[in-house]
């Protein structure tokens, strides 16, 4: 499902850039980035595998973070995830 960002988008606090790399990069790179980030602060990963389109969400879902927005243009996916309050896990 594609769902364009929110207006207004929020802060964004990192951005991840996973353009060109395949499965499982994006999504370790974008984890990896989440578990540096404050507490409910937003990551923004932009990535050209068609994969994440169902990897991100299924990792928001499984590490309980919240993904804010998907977005696909041109060939790019564009994910807004925000980092969960307790990342203990």
């Amino acid at each position: 499902m594609m769902i364009p960002p929110n207006d207004p988008t929020p802060l964004v606090a990192d951005e991840v850039d996973a353009r060109g790399l395949k499965c499982p990069e994006p999504v370790m790179m974008l984890r990896n980035a989440l578990r540096q980030v404050d507490d409910d602060a937003v990551v923004k990963l932009v990535a050209t595998d068609p994969s994440t389109q169902r990897d991100i969400p299924t990792m928001c879902r499984f590490m309980r973070h919240r993904l804010v927005s998907e977005f696909a243009e041109e060939g790019l996916f564009i994910f807004l995830v925000q980092a969960r309050g307790d990342r203990s896990h």
